[in-house]
């Protein structure tokens, strides 16, 4: 393999910049740069000198071969984070033979091929660097900690037992079998699709969990909602106005609840309307609240212009200006009862996450569902009377390949190329 470099650290000024180096001659570039290495996994000070002209003094770290992350030899050198430190050092790597550019994604991508990554621990990394929330954070270490590959190997031990029960009964067909091998292989079966079953359940809260939850306010004109959107957001974030039909198109802000991340919609006020721009906003509001997660309808304690369903919430606006209200009740004007809401909404949100498990995205739910279909296909030919074990091992071997394919253990070029590209050149 070719020995890559690249900057792993953002771009730009600052403090400290990392250029990490990866393969055959990743010391004897450090060695060229700083004369001497430390020990590896010791980090050690360094002048980095090049044809002759000090470029910067620098903390390197090596780290040997099957001890790294990429699992080949890698030096790293942490520089001073100016660009034009950085971009000296680059340029001293760039003149020695045998040296390129690393690729975008392209040391993760070694670290696959080297065995020390699955495929999943791939995405939880990606997941990992866009992590926004506390949430996401524990979700994306919990994949790259690797337990969607253990889950894969226990199924895989499963699936295994029951093939080689029945490639048994196969091998030994013009003989007496002592013991019918059916009834183990049926509850092995039985186990793997209810805990796959489990698992494909769980992608979509998952999903929800990286990829965010919608909250739509939604109302009549005038009943506070871009008032309490603003005092949600801390900003003036939408126009307020006591002309009623102000809003017309969807205002977004993102913010975290209970670790989750959370996109509040402030629509257009629900109304009958001749006006053509204004019936094009409430048409836009309808549908992006229909599509929500939930709903949150801001009321003066008249009737609702939709009915709310699920967990959507009926609060009362403008609260400030009422008394004798028994349910939830905000004023986006003075933050009257906003932290109630907003825990409330954290109870809703973190309930419809908590059946999430290792399984984190629809690719891992398509693999995973796969498996079940050819562990429903092999159930059936097991207990037909005459049963065809052939077919029925056949069908355990397609679910197999199906979880191989989760942790990338077959051939998945198309889906690498699509993963890494996704990455930046310092990974």
């Amino acid at each position: 393999m070719d020995t890559i470099y690249a900057l792993a650290t953002a771009r730009g000024r600052s403090g400290l910049a990392v250029v990490r180096i990866s393969g055959p001659d990743a010391f004897a570039a450090g060695l060229a740069l700083c004369g001497s290495l430390p020990s590896p996994r010791l980090a050690g000070l360094r002048r980095l000198s090049w044809g002759g002209e000090l470029l910067d003094e620098a903390l390197v770290v090596s780290f040997a071969e099957g001890a790294s992350f990429t699992g080949e030899a890698v030096v790293e050198l942490h520089c001073h984070g100016g660009p034009a430190v950085v971009g000296a050092v680059l340029r001293a790597l760039s003149a020695q033979p045998g040296l390129r550019l690393a690729e975008p994604g392209e040391f993760t991508r070694r670290a696959l091929e080297n065995g020390v990554l699955d495929l999943a621990q791939v995405e939880g990394l990606a997941d990992l660097i866009d992590a926004e929330t506390e949430a996401q954070r524990k979700q994306a270490v919990r994949v790259l900690s690797g337990s969607v590959g253990q889950k894969v190997d226990g199924w895989r031990r499963d699936l295994i037992r029951s093939g080689a029960l029945l490639e048994a009964t196969i091998d030994f067909a013009d003989e007496d079998v002592p013991v019918d091998v059916s009834p183990e292989v049926l509850a092995l079966i039985d186990g793997l699709m209810a805990d796959l079953g489990r698992e494909a359940a769980g992608v979509t809260a998952a999903e929800r969990i990286r990829d965010g939850f919608e909250v739509a306010i939604v109302g009549a004109p005038n009943a506070g909602k871009s008032t309490l959107l603003n005092q949600l957001a801390g900003r003036e974030a939408a126009i307020t106005s006591e002309i009623a039909g102000t809003t017309r198109d969807v205002i977004e802000v993102r913010m975290e609840i209970a670790g989750l991340p959370v996109t509040f919609l402030d629509t257009a006020g629900l109304r009958d309307t001749e006006d053509r721009l204004e019936r094009a906003g409430i048409e836009r509001a309808l549908a992006r609240a229909e599509a929500a997660d939930l709903r949150l309808f801001l009321t003066d304690g008249s009737a609702l212009p939709l009915e709310p369903v699920g967990d959507d919430l009926v609060v009362l606006g403008k609260a400030d200006t009422k008394s004798g209200y028994s349910g939830l009740a905000v004023s986006g004007m003075t933050g009257a009862g906003v932290p109630e809401l907003m825990a409330r909404i954290g109870e809703i949100l973190g309930e419809r996450v908590g059946s999430a498990g290792a399984l984190v995205r629809e690719r891992h739910r398509v693999a995973v569902t796969t498996a079940i279909a050819a562990l429903a296909e092999s159930r059936a030919e097991v207990v037909r009377d005459d049963s065809r074990v052939e077919l029925a091992a056949e069908h355990l071997r397609q679910a197999v390949r199906a979880l191989d394919a989760l942790v990338g253990r077959v051939d998945v070029d198309d889906l690498l190329g699509e993963i890494f590209a996704s990455f930046c050149i310092g990974k």
